[in-house]
């Protein structure tokens, strides 16, 4: 670790996480010895799987051929579980087996043998990473899709695959109590309790079970969506990805006819505004903690099931985020601490980072979590000058546990990342957010002292909103007693989304930004002048994009602020034709 706090926090994280290995090996002998294992006597129904399905998929998996997560393998006539995953995520989504449901809207007797015969395999065979298979919530989502895609494995099995398949749920049911009683994670516990409850609701036999997962679903939705109904760990994906588990669980206990539990309903109700929030017009999702490629397509399915149709909430202060909208512009910006260490392990150093957008078309972006990429670049997506925000140093204003520093450090920091992952172990411990309306100006300020322990500097950010839409002003404030320290130097940095040009002029004084929809907007800053540097788009489906960043610099110890400004021009230029994407970045 690079500073004595860290190392105390990384210290105390693993004395906490050395707890609760403990506890949980405890629990889990005391499990064993109580509880057997459960067969569930038939099943009652499937319940509807949200997420959208591609036929064309189930002929690529006939053929051999399984792409995942940006990456692929072709196994010739192998088992795709004898193969070793290509990356961490592909393995998460082939034990998973999320891509049923591709097989299932194939609609074909060769489809549904293919899934039967794909299923028996991983479960007889010893085939496959188990230890990655059987992870919390991997197993976990693996028990939906069973239970989802049973119509699919069962249509035409005989009785015998039929009683046996009956022993894989009840088996996964098993391990996923056990499991709940030993320690697992926060996400992971609210994955295995909507698991447990899939087939709590959907098999006959398991009422105990459906039980004690309702009592857990109830606790883990209570502690983990908050009450502006965004998720603890602030990722906007978390989010999304919650709404089409429990949106069909809410379905299943009206099916059942059992009181659906009022957590389930509320959550529900308060994370569907949450996710308009984050929307832009184009009908992405802002990058924030762990925000990568939006699945347009899914978002859109689950939209649908607003029954309210429910505007977007512009006010979110237990998540940390704030929105504003003028005429066709759009903020949307993070004003929040890192989420809790268990939940943070995705989380980016981007406070008091924003998005800004216009009608359809993004201007100022972050650069999102990638989808294919090495681990390397994976974190550096989660460093503060991959944000459009400032930082001190190049240090990022949060510091994520690494297996550096001298021996002990690295061996306990290891141990640590095995048993959670990277999360943050430091980082701004206040954070203020104030907005208002002058004018018809929409006033947002905010702060943080993730700079103050390491530099000395709190950073404050201003925004503000005019009526029209056609302008966003800014100021960017150092102050503390870092300012007095000349070797300080702030950098505040603006990504732009992919496909806009920008140039300088005036001497740096203004750059003009030429959008893809042949907008015209004028970037201008005082005091000072802003230059254009390269970047990368990192959220995209294959792979980084090039494009660039408006990037200030200043030293707090000479010149304590910087104002900025984004104006649209009332000029626009001709349509041209769309660039072809860089072959050297895909």
């Amino acid at each position: 670790m690079d500073s004595g706090p860290d190392r105390w926090r990384l210290y105390g994280l693993a004395l906490r996480e050395a707890g609760r290995a403990a506890r949980g090996t405890l629990a889990g002998s005391a499990t064993l010895l109580r509880f057997g294992t459960p067969v569930p006597h038939r099943l009652l129904f499937a319940p509807q799987d949200l997420r959208t399905a591609d036929p064309t998929i189930a002929t690529d998996i006939y053929s051999g051929f399984f792409a995942f997560a940006g990456r692929a393998i072709t196994t010739s006539g192998r088992s795709p579980f004898s193969f070793v995953p290509p990356s961490r995520a592909w393995a998460e989504a082939l034990y998973g087996f999320g891509w049923l449901r591709h097989l299932r809207a194939a609609g074909t007797a060769l489809a549904q043998a293919n899934a039967r015969s794909l299923v028996d395999e991983f479960v007889t065979s010893r085939l496959g990473d188990k230890r990655t298979a059987t992870e919390t919530g991997i197993l976990a989502r693996r028990l939906m899709s069973f239970i989802s895609q049973s119509p699919l494995i069962l249509e035409g099995a005989d009785h015998a695959f039929y009683q046996r398949f009956l022993r894989i749920l009840g088996q996964s049911v098993k391990d996923l109590e056990r499991r709940t009683r030993t320690g697992a994670l926060p996400f992971e516990l609210l994955m295995a309790a909507i698991a447990l409850c899939y087939a709590g609701l959907c098999c006959e036999g398991l009422e105990r079970t459906l039980k004690r997962a309702t009592r857990l679903l109830v606790r883990e939705l209570d502690r983990q969506v908050l009450a502006d109904g965004g998720h603890a760990s602030r990722n906007p994906r978390i989010v999304v990805e919650l709404l089409f588990d429990l949106l069909p669980l809410r379905q299943m206990y009206a099916s059942r006819e059992i009181d659906t539990p009022e957590s389930l309903l509320h959550a529900i109700d308060r994370m569907l505004p949450m996710v308009r929030l984050f929307r832009h017009g184009d009908g992405t999702l802002s990058h924030f903690n762990g925000m990568g490629v939006t699945a347009a397509d899914h978002l859109a399915t689950l939209l649908t099931y607003d029954d309210m149709r429910s505007q977007p909430i512009h006010h979110a202060p237990h998540s940390g985020y704030e929105r504003m909208e003028a005429g066709p512009a759009l903020l949307v910006a993070d004003v929040g601490k890192p989420p809790p260490l268990p939940l943070s392990t995705e989380a980016g150093a981007g406070c008091l980072s924003f998005e800004f957008s216009s009608g359809r078309q993004r201007i100022v972006v972050n650069c999102g979590t990638p989808r294919i990429a090495t681990e390397a670049v994976i974190q550096a997506s989660r460093s503060t000058v991959a944000h459009s925000t400032a930082s001190i140093n190049d240090v990022s204003s949060c510091q994520i546990v690494a297996a550096k520093g001298h021996w002990l450090d690295r061996a306990i920091a290891g141990w640590v990342m095995r048993r959670i992952g990277p999360v943050v172990i430091g980082g701004p411990e206040r954070v203020t957010a104030e907005r208002s309306e002058r004018d018809h100006v929409q006033l947002l300020s905010a702060s943080h002292d993730g700079y103050r322990a390491g530099f000395g500097l709190t950073h404050e950010r201003r925004w503000h909103l005019h009526p029209d839409g056609e302008v966003l002003e800014g100021e960017d404030v150092f102050w503390g007693e870092g300012t007095s320290v000349p070797t300080r130097e702030a950098v505040v940095r603006f990504h732009l989304a992919p496909g806009i040009k920008a140039s300088r002029a005036q001497g740096g004084r203004v750059v003009m930004l030429v959008l893809p929809n042949r907008e015209a907007w004028q970037f201008t800053v005082s005091p000072g002048e802003a230059f254009v540097e390269d970047s990368a788009f990192l959220a995209t489906s294959e792979g980084m994009r090039r494009t660039e960043q408006i990037v200030l610099g200043l030293r707090p110890s000479e010149t304590p602020s910087v104002r900025w400004r984004f104006q649209r021009l009332a000029r626009s230029f001709p349509q041209e034709p769309p660039a072809e994407p860089d072959p050297g970045l895909l």
